[in-house]
């Protein structure tokens, strides 16, 4: 009988086996079929590649499921048969595997994005992954894997839909990363990691994508951020065209090269994927024997809570910079914030993000509870809106479970919720969904008696939140305790009281901890003399994150200058960049004055996806006799353009870029009214199709976005699209482009043929081909005139040919 899986892993290094597409296209997979479909139709063909890579030494069978939830199924009108294609797949790996290995239950992505990016709701992803995975692990999988996701939030839904259906089944999570080391929608490795380990994922990784060396540098960057286990599932190289067919030219041996540095690493998990084949995990099964292989991972030091949004992270605690929390997204006291809350508006939201990041702000905490609003909705809208602006991860701030819930789903990452106490409802109705939605949580030292009087009264509360949390699985890293910045002209005496508390949470809980700071000086003349006196002497007691207005440059000056004294800025390096040049000053430099130029401020929209003051702006630069071509090409289009810098500069990442696009279709949407039926002048036609046999469009659906936010018109003839189909299309339109897309590898020799045939039919046009496994040496090899790596450069690739 096998050992629990999670134990096995920690005993010794597991094999998991290698590709099973191109081992079912060599044995009767027909391009454009369905590889689930095959359980059903040919299931002693899927047993031979499980019994293949079983008898190459593979300590886990991957069932042959990535495709199999509704969203993908439909494609091939397999939908209604979901249960019985996943279950019959755990099956024959089940029947093969025996008691030699383990039995993975494979998910893939389902094709779309979650909202805001794209059209589909977190509870209706989370419903496909949780339909999915009950068939599957009903069927007695042993474990899960989800693999070759391009979305963090796409699987951070996938893992807490699992959790629901089975809290202990062992979870494999795994992101396609690019040789810069971020996913298609911007993630870092280590934010990945930080979600995934907060949602309940027990083995983190990456697969596709890459080759060996690429993959251990992604999980380098992992093991800074967590001690989870993780796993290793690379391509055999990159692809290469050869004799009309496309081979991955690592080797066997060249898998094994990196072994010694993997199991440094607490790689716990080798396998292959893209062009592995059982001499592949053959070779690397021989090359485990031997070795070294007790788990003994780096990792983060403890005591460090890790946040992360969908293209960035934080450490907080230890011997980190104090965490600075932006606190101006908030209605108190803010007529017009709360205004626009009622309105359903967000402009003011997004002002204030980017102005505190800008100031310094490392945290943004969001509350949107004023009188008269659906707060959860108001939530949800705050969230997708700050996390379209700024990268910085975020802090929901709320009284009401039901918003914090809507936010939490909302949240590309991991989140701090603002707050639980010590009060029974509030640990009842808060801690869960810290739990189930993989957040940290801010502890109030407060409960059905108020705030205590005294230092050890306060411990004693956050003692009591600490065990509830504990209970339900919260760990003391995910617990920030707060305990409580009084009112010094009302309570003068409790003011030491506060630093008191601060010292003794550290000492006796071991958890990190964060005050509202402002709080202390309400009341008073010169109120940031007073805050940034408390802020200084609080961080000298160990205060760990601080909720402040990070424009006011007293609290600023008192961060700064406290962390060199703290030892917490070696060599006083952001000290000396903040200051240097500096002249004195006796009051604050103001800032500069916004862009006053129309046509300026309408790209600054389009630079910050401000889609819902576009229109005022267009309507304005109208009022102010501005030509809708002159608003178009000085005003939009320059706007995007810096959009598309920012891009490649890794400023930005697509997600901004979606919104920026948005946002100039929303302009442009107004522009076409007032011209009347006139037509923009087309900077030119290009078709766009994915190649027949490849039911991906995500990519390519992008490019069409955007070339048409460019000016260029767009012929998309969808995805699975026959050659003759595409070369009609581009004869009967007369384009001036055609643009070809695939992402699997047993689809990309069909670029090659299309191309051949658009030449063969004397067609004139320029063609350019791109997809998550397309490289430059494959496009110049089948004759194609462009590749582009992204959306982006696809963009820029065609107005460059083309001399727009």
């Amino acid at each position: 009988m096998k050992q629990p899986f999670l134990q096995a892993i920690r005993e010794r290094v597991l094999v998991l086996d290698g590709a099973m597409g191109t081992m079912l296209q060599e044995r009767g997979l027909k391009p454009g079929q369905s590889p689930e479909e095959l359980n059903l139709t040919l299931p002693d063909v899927v047993a031979s590649v499980h019994q293949d890579y079983l008898a190459a030494g593979a300590d886990i069978l991957v069932t042959n499921t990535f495709g199999g939830t509704r969203e993908k199924l439909a494609h091939y009108g397999l939908q209604d048969r979901l249960v019985e294609v996943n279950a019959r797949a755990v099956e024959i790996a089940r029947q093969v595997a025996g008691d030699q290995a383990y039995v993975a239950a494979s998910i893939g992505p389902t094709g779309r994005f979650v909202e805001p990016v794209g059209d589909l709701s977190f509870n209706a992803m989370a419903d496909l992954f949780r339909e999915q995975a009950a068939a599957l692990i009903g069927a007695g999988a042993d474990l899960v894997t989800l693999e070759t996701f391009l979305d963090i939030k796409e699987i951070r839904a996938a893992v807490i839909a699992i959790r629901e259906i089975s809290p202990t089944i062992p979870v494999i999570a795994m992101l396609t990363f690019d040789d810069k080391g971020r996913s298609v929608l911007g993630t870092p490795p280590e934010a990945a990691a930080i979600t995934l380990e907060a949602v309940g994922a027990d083995i983190v990784g990456s697969n596709c994508g890459l080759g060996v060396d690429g993959i251990y540098d992604i999980l380098a960057a992992m093991r800074r951020v967590t001690r989870l286990p993780l796993i290793s599932q690379a391509n055999a190289g990159l692809p290469v065209l050869k004799d009309g067919k496309t081979v991955f030219p690592g080797t066997p041996e060249e898998m094994t090269a990196y072994h010694d540095r993997m199991l440094a690493l607490g790689v716990r998990i080798i396998g292959g994927c893209c062009g592995t084949t059982p001499a592949h995990i053959r070779a690397i099964k021989e090359a485990l024997s031997g070795r070294e292989q007790v788990l003994c991972p780096a990792g983060p030091p403890a005591g460090t809570t890790f946040l992360s949004s969908r293209s960035g992270y934080v450490a907080m605690g230890g011997n980190n910079p104090v965490t600075i929390i932006g606190e101006r997204i908030n209605p108190t006291g803010k007529k017009g914030f709360a205004a626009e809350l009622r309105d359903g508006k967000v402009a003011y939201i997004r002002r204030e993000a980017m102005e505190q990041v800008a100031a310094g702000a490392h945290l943004l905490d969001v509350n949107v509870g004023t009188p008269g609003i659906d707060e959860p909705a108001a939530m949800e809208r705050a969230v997708f809106c700050v996390t379209g602006a700024v990268s910085v991860p975020l802090v929901l701030d709320s009284s009401s479970p039901e918003a914090l819930e809507r936010g939490l789903k909302a949240a590309d990452g991991k989140v701090l919720v603002n707050s639980v106490n010590g009060e029974a409802k509030s640990l009842a109705r808060v801690l869960p969904l810290v739990k189930k939605y993989g957040a940290a949580v801010i502890g109030l030292t407060l409960d059905e008696t108020g705030i205590p009087d005294t230092a050890d009264a306060r411990c004693r509360v956050a003692e009591k939140i600490v065990t509830a949390a504990g209970e339900l699985g919260i760990s003391r890293d995910n617990i920030i305790m707060d305990c409580l910045t009084l009112t010094v002209s009302a309570e003068q005496k409790r003011a030491m009281e506060t630093l008191a508390a601060i010292r003794l949470v550290k000492e006796r809980l071991g958890v990190n901890t964060v005050l509202g700071v402002s709080n202390i000086s309400f009341g008073l003349p010169c109120r940031p003399v007073i805050s940034s006196s408390f802020f200084a002497m609080a961080m000298a007691a160990g205060l760990d994150a601080a909720i402040v207005n990070p424009k006011e440059q007293a609290m600023l000056d008192a961060w700064r200058s406290a962390m060199v004294l703290l030892n917490r800025d070696p060599n006083a390096a952001a000290y000396i960049d903040a200051y240097k040049g500096a002249v004195a000053a006796s009051a604050d430099i103001p800032a500069a004055d916004a862009p006053r130029d129309i046509r300026s401020r309408i790209s600054r929209a389009v630079i910050d996806g401000e889609r819902e003051t576009i229109i005022g702006l267009v309507e304005q630069a109208f009022a102010e006799g501005v030509t809708p071509l002159q608003i178009s090409n000085e005003a939009l289009l320059p706007g995007l353009e810096e959009v598309g810098r920012r891009f490649e500069k890794n400023i930005f990442f697509l997600p901004q870029v979606m919104l920026a696009a948005e946002t100039m279709q929303t302009a442009f949407g107004r522009l076409k009214q007032e011209m009347k039926g006139e037509a923009f002048a087309s900077l030119g036609k290009i078709l766009m199709a994915t190649v027949e046999g490849d039911i991906h469009d995500i990519g390519k659906n992008i490019v069409c976005t955007l070339l048409e936010n460019h000016g260029f018109q767009v012929v998309d003839l969808g995805k699975n699209v026959p050659a003759e189909k595409i070369i009609a299309a581009a004869r009967e339109q007369g384009v001036d482009a055609v643009g070809l897309s695939a992402l699997m590898t047993t689809t990309m020799a069909e670029m090659e043929n299309v191309i051949a045939r658009l030449k063969e039919a004397g067609i004139r046009t320029f063609t350019m081909v791109g997809g998550a496994v397309v490289t430059q040496d494959y496009a110049d090899r089948i004759g194609a005139d462009l590749y582009a790596r992204d959306a982006m450069e696809a963009v820029a690739r065609i107005r460059q040919l083309l001399g727009k």
